[in-house]
């Protein structure tokens, strides 16, 4: 569902071919107040153990915006869950990498790229402990993921020029969807201050203005480039 009306270390499988509950490939929030490793990871292997049927897609943010993707290039899908936003980068013709810190999850993206022919690099990763390395990607795309201390370094972990997609709720929202905890939510605009070292190429958020029936709500979405 979009909200349009939208462990310590990394454990790889190469493949050929943290999210919320109610968004189908979206990772819970995740900051050091949670629980250990352990523990999250259980919930989220327990979440994840029935599979879904339904092919994962890929966050609004990045099926609206495809078209500024490059031809070639590395990506990275951080806190990936399902992996539609992985399949969607694969079929684009990246070199990708998934990460989730639920092993099921991670499985259940092995099968799918594999039933589909797609090559992604899938891996098990808390982000927190193990997050990317500078310079490592042209594409990054987060949804349904908000660790604000995260920020500089996901600025970091891209190449000069590349992109960052990312989509997440906002404070914000209609009543009753996505996560009740202020920490989970972005402020107005906080988006841009995250990120405010990247250039801006494509802004969303709605609030509740107009018709909310209508448009892309609840979420903020944000396509930025690293220019140096």
């Amino acid at each position: 569902m979009s909200g349009c009306v939208v462990n310590r270390s990394c454990r790889t499988t190469t493949l050929h071919s943290f999210r919320l509950a109610g968004h189908k490939n979206s990772h819970q929030h995740l900051d050091m107040k949670h629980p250990p490793l352990s523990d999250i990871q259980r919930k989220w292997d327990a979440r994840y153990q029935q599979p879904d049927t339904a092919l994962p897609v890929a966050a609004e943010v990045l099926l609206q915006n495809r078209h500024l993707l490059p031809k070639t290039g590395s990506a990275l899908d951080l806190a990936c869950g399902r992996g539609g936003n992985a399949l969607l980068l694969a079929e684009q013709g990246l070199t990708v990498k998934a990460q989730d810190i639920s092993p099921v999850v991670i499985a259940q993206l092995q099968q799918t790229a594999q039933k589909l022919n797609l090559n992604i690099a899938a891996e098990t990763c808390d982000v927190l402990a193990t997050p990317p390395s500078a310079e490592q990607y042209d594409v990054l795309v987060v949804s349904y993921y908000l660790e604000r201390s995260l920020a500089t370094k996901l600025i970091n972990a891209l190449k000069p020029g590349g992109l960052l997609f990312y989509q997440t709720w906002c404070q914000q929202k209609t009543p009753g969807r996505g996560p009740q905890n202020p920490d989970y939510l972005l402020a107005d605009n906080e988006l841009l201050t995250l990120f405010a070292g990247l250039k801006v190429r494509v802004y969303r958020e709605e609030a509740q203005l107009g018709d909310m029936t209508a448009g892309c709500r609840d979420v903020a979405m944000l396509v930025a480039q690293r220019l140096d």
